[in-house]
């Protein structure tokens, strides 16, 4: 599951188009990340086993009402999740990330009404232990350093691709998991920190591909191995580099489905090299799209 040489290749070319593409167009961009923010929080609470749909975290995101009663925890899990992105839309492009940074982040998520007060923005302290399924987390008393490790090895490879370093800070995040609730959401929230402060844009780790999500971790767990949770925030790199790119230039947007009609190829073959990222396709609200005028003789 490694990236291969070919595929770095094939993403540097595209982050240089999107730099290329993005000049002058700062506002088209802030829009594309509002629309998509209702999908990044939805995809992350979802993940962690959350009861709100696409359609009702959009509502609680606009103020607006749902159809049925849901619990004071998950109303503020979307909304304070919905901060914290935007926050680190802002702050990351200027400052870079620390321990005490993460810990600000934190207490922006956890603070829910009163329920979750007295564990926000402060890791875990002596006699607060975690587990996830069979793992156990690192003790207390080792969290701070731990986290201190990360943040330096994350700046000390800088000869690493930034895919595999940032892979490997999440790893590593994930079981230190030094808070004793919220580590999943500020985890993959930091994984867009990193790609934000080195001008990439957002990504969205997605519930429906979260049994991956976990064997990656899993992996790490036993092995140390790094390789499928990169080969993860790679594919969601490049279906964000893909989606931006593809605004940017103007295109006519349209379904794949729409796309294999008109071009009487079959859907399951596009919705698979989509899935590979071997084509430029993403989703909005689960639905795959494509530009319309994309030569399907390029990749597949």
């Amino acid at each position: 599951m490694a990236i291969s040489k070919k595929e770095k290749s094939r993403l540097k070319a595209l982050k240089l188009e999107y730099d290329l593409l993005k000049v002058g167009k700062e506002s088209l961009l802030k829009i594309i990340d509002e629309v998509e923010l209702s999908e990044s929080v939805f995809n992350s609470n979802a993940i962690e086993n959350s009861t709100l749909s696409l359609n009702e975290t959009e509502k609680i995101l606009l103020d607006m009402d749902i159809s049925r009663n849901i619990s004071i925890r998950e109303l503020f899990e979307a909304k304070n999740l919905a901060r914290v992105m935007e926050y680190i839309r802002t702050k990351a492009p200027e400052t870079e990330l620390s321990s005490e940074l993460i810990l600000f982040i934190h207490k922006m998520q956890m603070l829910i009404d009163n329920i979750k007060e007295s564990i926000a923005g402060r890791f875990r302290v002596a006699g607060e232990y975690v587990r996830v399924g069979s793992y156990i987390a690192l003790p207390p008393e080792k969290i701070e350093k731990s986290i201190l490790q990360a943040l330096l090895q994350f700046s000390a490879d800088s000869e690493e691709p930034l895919v595999n370093r940032i892979a490997a800070f999440h790893l590593d995040f994930e079981s230190i998991h030094p808070f004793c609730d919220g580590n999943g959401r500020i985890g993959r929230a930091l994984i867009n920190y990193q790609l934000i402060r080195n001008s990439y844009p957002p990504v969205i780790i997605r519930d429906k591909e979260k049994t991956f999500y976990y064997d990656a971790f899993r992996k790490y767990n036993t092995t140390k191995e790094t390789r499928l949770m990169e080969k993860i925030i790679y594919l969601a790199l490049l279906e964000s580099l893909n989606k931006r790119v593809s605004y940017l230039k103007g295109e006519t947007i349209i379904t794949v489905a729409d796309y294999s009609h008109k071009n009487k190829i079959s859907v399951s073959t596009l919705l698979n090299a989509a899935r590979r990222q071997t084509i430029p396709a993403f989703r909005e609200k689960g639905v795959w799209k494509i530009i319309s005028t994309w030569d399907r003789n390029k990749a597949l």
